[in-house]
């Protein structure tokens, strides 16, 4: 036991909590430890991870204490009752001994393993009887605004109420280590104090010194939560654009057949079999991204049913494809909406047709594609009155938007009687892990 007067007691449990919270902090940056916070079912070895991520600084901060003779660097009790909390018994009891296995086999504190111990069943068994994992997390350090309300409206209507029960389990647990580490140096590590007021600081450091890191590591669990919300936010409205664009698509190739159906039906058949492959592509990738390679073999198609309809003499197309271009990844569905703009808008009107030209190119590591046709052009007043109505581009520009923020460019060029220029120009690739979700942040 270490005596002290109340002005050094008090110095010493604010130095604690500075470190603790500093430890927290530092614990809060590995990702892992992000990842284990969000389970509250854990298998043996995310036991051992959870223990050995708040074992192993809280160890050092012992032999802190031990080398340096330092008695705020001591926090064992506070790690130990983290772990019981956060991890249950078995989580307390390994933490547990790796913060007091220090003490006991270099100076002789053979209590302390003991106390190690009674803290983790302690804390481990709060954490079982709690019915509402979550009530953990909400235990506060600023008692001002959670205890002493919370036992306001307990009085009001008595029930338990976790958080005094965690703050009680913290004020017995530190009473008893008061009254152990009293009957002599090599029982047990402790601070106390002759003073009523000291010893009240003692207690109340431990509290806050226990409900510190749960706020902290609750605040990362938040912002982590905003952030998964916000991904599935993205990819629903990403979901959205897409579900407009399918049956888009759709509804203009069925309306193709059913002009060809009467006068045509060989060609009509043609095209129902080409769409039933396109379709058959689409249900197997359900991917929002996909590589420029098999876009450009899903406009192939497409392309194919516009040319069965238009004829290969009135609608011709034309490659400039860059090679080192096709592995990149893009959004997928993404120009399908601007080569059928290109045809009906742009060749579709030209009696004698057109051709339509697809480039691409990669500058300065952004990937550019460009449709471009020679069709009848759009005046500049009909350029603004396509983005704002219809699905085509309007949808392109959302989706782009959604996915990449102010990263991308889209820019329409057309003159009457000349044709139209359409030019995406999209940031750098995107990440294998961004592909797989769906959704891409912008600026990252």
């Amino acid at each position: 036991m270490i005596p002290g007067t109340t002005t050094f007691i008090l110095v010493t449990m604010l130095i604690k909590l500075g470190l603790i919270a500093a430890l927290a902090s530092i614990i809060a940056r590995f990702g892992l430890f992000k990842r284990l916070i969000f389970v509250e079912q854990r298998t043996p070895k995310q036991k051992l991870q959870f223990a050995a991520f708040l074992g192993v600084p809280f160890m050092l901060a012992t032999l802190t204490r031990l080398v340096a003779h330092f008695p705020g660097a001591d926090l064992s009790l506070e790690a130990t009752v983290l772990a019981g909390l956060l991890g249950g018994t078995i989580t307390g009891l390994v933490v547990g001994m790796m913060v007091s296995l220090p003490a006991w086999l270099h100076w002789g504190e053979f209590l302390a393993p003991l106390m190690a111990t009674l803290y983790a069943v302690m804390a481990g068994t709060a954490r079982w009887i709690c019915p509402d994992k979550e009530a953990i997390w909400k235990f506060s350090p600023f008692v001002d605004l959670s205890l002493y309300r919370s036992i306001r409206q307990r009085f009001r209507a008595p029930v338990l109420d976790w958080q005094v029960l965690f703050a009680l389990i913290c004020v017995i647990l530190e009473i008893a280590r008061m009254i152990v580490s009293s009957l002599g140096p090599h029982v047990l590590f402790g601070i106390n104090s002759p003073h009523l007021l000291g010893r009240g600081l003692i207690v109340l450091a431990t509290v806050i010194g226990v409900a510190l890191p749960v706020r902290i590591w609750n605040n990362t669990r938040i912002e982590r939560k905003l952030e998964e919300q916000e991904r599935l936010l993205m990819q629903a409205r990403v979901d959205a654009l897409i579900s407009q664009i399918n049956p888009h698509f759709l509804f203009n190739t069925l309306n193709t057949v059913s002009s060809l159906i009467r006068f045509d039906p060989e060609t009509a058949r043609t095209v129902v079999l080409k769409l039933s492959n396109i379709l058959r592509r689409r249900l197997r990738t359900q991917a929002h991204f996909l590589t420029l390679r098999q876009e450009l073999d899903f406009i192939d198609d497409y392309l194919s049913i516009e040319v069965v309809r238009f004829g290969s003499d009135k609608l011709r197309v034309r490659k400039e494809i860059d090679p080192e271009t096709l592995d990149s990844n893009i959004p997928s569905m993404i120009l399908q909406p601007m080569v059928e703009n290109a045809i009906r808008h742009g060749i579709g009107p030209k009696v004698e047709g057109g051709t339509i030209t697809l480039r691409t190119s990669h500058p300065d590591g952004r990937l550019v594609v460009e449709i471009s046709d020679d069709g009848v052009g759009i005046s500049p007043e009909r350029q603004r009155e396509g983005f704002e109505s219809g699905i085509g581009i309007r949808n392109v520009r959302e989706r782009l938007n959604v996915l990449y923020g102010d990263e991308f460019k889209l820019r329409v060029h057309s003159e009457p009687g000349q044709g139209t220029s359409i030019r995406i120009e999209l940031p750098e690739l995107i990440t294998p892990e961004r592909a797989e979700t769906g959704v891409a942040v912008s600026g990252q």
